[in-house]
């Protein structure tokens, strides 16, 4: 698809696209999962790029700056969530990729008080699935709490990243994968985990919490199981397939189910300094631009154990 080459509004700032993370959130979109919010829409929003042009009054980057664009693309900042630091709650709240368009592309326009400041020890393919794939995870991991154990459902693109961000914090990591699938349980181990196996499987101790990345709600009843009396179950998707019914004996002894809704500047912005202190192994695959339904495709057969990344 062919569009014109997107000019700066007040504020903003266009980007020259040098990476856009692939995401399990542009495949709902993609394949009507989500409603659609304008259409045609450009996807993407795990964008690593340069500042090629500045709107009227855009002062924060100066061009040739090297910034980031996330998933949130704008929020009204004055409601009660805005002003209690949930803007990710905001009803006015856009997105990109979504409700505006993203990084699947050569250039792309954002607000700037969204962008974020990409550190320079990371490239731009090793860097854009911070945006989300990261900032998403480490939203998750926060809403997990103090855990001491803790269990990654879904080995992909988030889960590798967030298994070190809790290493890091001396948590100990147990990931669940699909069945029978090799290659990411060796990735697991391979950044942290201490236990990888199939996600049907009890984990060899009682877990204290659990993060829910696979969009099966299948799992959120076999993470019941897995955790302890007082455990919470994070669900990191926007999206997941309906979550059956189970008995209450699985959500008794104060367990509790709770979900993560989108992502904040913050969390990005912190992410990215944990990332700086403590360096990650980002496990990513450039793949070309033209490919990108190719992309798409391996995300939704599962043929990923880290993360996919375009390049223009």
């Amino acid at each position: 698809m062919r569009v014109a080459d997107p000019h700066p509004a007040a504020g903003e700032v266009v980007l020259r696209v040098r990476a856009c993370g692939v995401c399990r959130t542009d495949l709902h979109i993609r394949d009507g999962e989500l409603p659609p919010h304008g259409l045609p829409r450009v996807l993407g929003h795990q964008v690593a790029g340069e500042v090629v042009a500045r709107g009227d009054g855009a002062t924060r980057f100066a061009v040739g700056a090297r910034v980031g664009v996330a998933w949130i693309a704008s929020a009204c900042g004055t409601c009660a969530w805005c002003t209690a630091g949930r803007e990710n709650l905001c009803p006015d709240a856009r997105f990109t990729g979504y409700d505006r368009d993203g990084g699947y592309a050569e250039l792309v326009a954002a607000h700037e008080a969204f962008c974020v400041a990409l550190p320079v020890a990371y490239d731009d393919v090793h860097v854009a699935p911070l945006l989300c794939a990261g900032a998403i995870g480490f939203r998750a991991l926060r809403m997990a709490g103090d855990a001491t154990a803790i269990g990654l459902y879904g080995f992909g693109s988030s889960a590798h990243l967030i298994a070190q961000v809790a290493r890091a914090r001396g948590q100990r990591v147990f990931a669940f994968t699909r069945d029978g699938d090799a290659d990411a349980q060796r990735t697991a181990l391979g950044v942290g985990a201490e236990w990888a196996g199939a996600a049907t499987a009890p984990p060899p101790i009682r877990l204290d919490a659990a993060v829910v990345f696979a969009p099966v709600g299948a799992l959120v009843p076999q993470a019941l199981r897995a955790v302890g009396p007082g455990g919470v179950v994070v669900c990191a998707g926007i999206h997941m397939s309906d979550i059956p019914s189970f008995p209450y004996a699985l959500l008794w002894e104060e367990r509790s189910v709770r979900s993560v809704a989108n992502v904040t500047r913050a969390d990005a912005r912190d992410l990215l300094a944990h990332a700086t202190a403590h360096p990650m192994d980002v496990r990513a695959e450039a793949v070309p631009l033209a490919r990108a339904e190719d992309a798409l495709e391996r995300l939704r057969s599962g043929r990923v154990t880290g993360s996919l990344v375009l390049v223009p």
